[in-house]
């Protein structure tokens, strides 16, 4: 048993090394016969039909694709459907005219190519490529978003939060789309025109209204009066939608006053809150980088009475901004933790602080982690934690050698082991021979083999060889 594994981590060296070199950064897989990457197609398939009328015309385009000539395939794959509309090409070919489209990246093209998948959708709703035309149009929604496109954002939130529009009933002129677009254009009018009009959909109560409000948050928080944050703390207190308070502490966030601070304060010290409202409202604070919404945050994060998760997510922001203040003060509050009678809330929570310090390079934190992962006072999963983090937070492969033998639990060697082969240089995979070869503990040869099965280094192949051939 103890072979085999060395022949599979063997043969996983030298395949991984062959895969490594025969295929470029960042290619496409092929899955029943087509390349995809993220869930849509990105190179044509090889031609099928060669009595098609359309079979040459789609060689032809599909040759200028694959070698980059995107303008001129988008007008290949668009003669196909001109031409040939009933070919067995022409549903494809649309899609692969918006692919083209969207590889040349620029606004007018990725607009194009929207509109050539709705053709398609239309057109062609059996086509092999319909699937990978949904996953192309969200992305290509991404890139309009990315553009400053407000309705491609608002569309890529809608599907991230897997919620979709429920029916309304209406009557008359009170149709959504139309009262959408007259807030759009309230972006291009003076904060004293775009107030009043933005305090009466605010105003509204109905649940039909509410992607109205949500929008109508956003643009109050792009238009600075002395009203703006007296309006947003009445959302927040009064709306009926969840969604839209939620909406509007975060755009509190975006409002870097003292009026907006106190209130997201207020909001997140509030038991009367709900705990998500709360969590938003620490994220808002540190949006804001102050170093009063820091303080605030901090003394939430410490407070026993909090809820845990409202006290998770203020030690995650506050690992997320780098600053001696905010790592000393993790580690002190790690320190009380470890010493509190706080039981499995207060160990959850160290951990957190353990996470949160090893995304935060620099400061001390690297050898900090370490001392934490030599502690036995410690229990074995917060050291285990504390091992992972340093190194996420990039502690010498030399300080992780040095490490190994002090330790003498077994889950927490083989931590050790694992976090080694990840720093994938030079004295890693020496040390991880040494132990594959040498270490006492049969369960940690193993690891070492595992894991040196997994390196692109040279010596490993012939390392493991060596070990098979060695006479028992």
């Amino acid at each position: 048993m103890f072979r085999a594994l060395i022949l599979a981590a063997t043969i996983a060296a030298s395949t991984r090394g062959a895969d490594a070199a025969s295929t470029p950064a960042g290619a496409a897989s092929w899955v029943g016969g087509v390349a995809t990457v993220d869930n849509f197609a990105t190179q044509p398939r090889a031609p099928w039909q060669a009595d098609d009328p359309a079979d040459s015309l789609y060689r032809a385009a599909r040759e200028q694709l694959n070698r980059g000539d995107y303008r001129t395939a988008a007008k290949s794959f668009a003669l196909i459907v001109d031409r040939y509309p009933k070919s067995t090409y022409a549903g494809d070919a649309m899609y692969w005219q918006a692919y083209a489209y969207y590889s040349i990246g620029e606004q007018s093209q990725l607009r194009d190519a929207l509109r050539v998948l709705d053709e398609q959708r239309r057109r062609y709703p059996k086509a092999a490529t319909r699937g990978d035309a949904d996953a192309l149009s969200v992305r290509i929604k991404g890139a309009l978003a990315r553009q400053g496109d407000n309705s491609a954002a608002e569309d890529i939130a809608k599907r991230a939060r897997g919620t979709t529009e429920q029916p309304c009933s209406r009557s008359g002129d009170d149709d959504d789309d139309d009262r959408m677009a007259a807030l759009n254009a309230l972006l291009q009018m003076n904060a004293e025109s775009a107030v009043p009009i933005l305090k009466q959909v605010l105003a509204k109560r109905d649940a039909c209204s509410a992607g109205l409000r949500e929008k109508a948050v956003f643009l109050l928080s792009q238009k600075r009066t002395p009203e703006t944050e007296d309006i947003m703390l009445d959302v927040v207190k009064n709306d009926p939608s969840r969604e839209v308070r939620k909406k509007a502490v975060f755009w509190l966030g975006q409002v870097n006053t003292d009026k907006a601070a106190t209130a997201l304060e207020q909001i997140m010290s509030s038991s009367t809150q709900d705990d998500d409202m709360r969590e938003q409202a620490v994220f808002a604070l540190m949006q804001q980088r102050s170093a009063r919404g820091q303080a605030a945050v901090r003394a939430i994060a410490q407070d026993p009475k909090a809820p845990d998760g409202v006290r998770e997510k203020a030690v995650f922001w506050l690992g997320q901004q780098k600053s001696p203040e905010n790592a000393a003060f993790l580690r002190g509050m790690f320190d009380k933790l470890a010493g509190s009678a706080e039981g499995s809330s207060g160990e959850s929570i160290a951990k957190k602080i353990l996470f949160s310090l090893s995304q935060m390079r620099g400061e001390g934190n690297d050898k900090w982690l370490m001392d934490v992962a030599a502690n036995s006072k410690y229990s074995v999963e917060t050291r285990k934690q504390a091992i992972f983090g340093a190194g996420q937070a990039g502690v010498s492969t030399a300080d992780l050698v040095a490490l190994y033998p002090r330790l003498t639990d077994r889950e927490l060697k083989g931590q050790l082991i694992w976090v080694m082969s990840e720093k994938r240089d030079g004295g890693a995979i020496d040390r991880l021979m040494q132990i594959a070869k040498s270490d006492p503990d049969r369960e940690m040869r193993k690891k070492a083999i595992f894991w040196l099965g997994q390196s692109n280094d040279p010596r490993v192949k012939d390392f493991l060889l060596e070990i098979i051939n060695a006479p028992r």
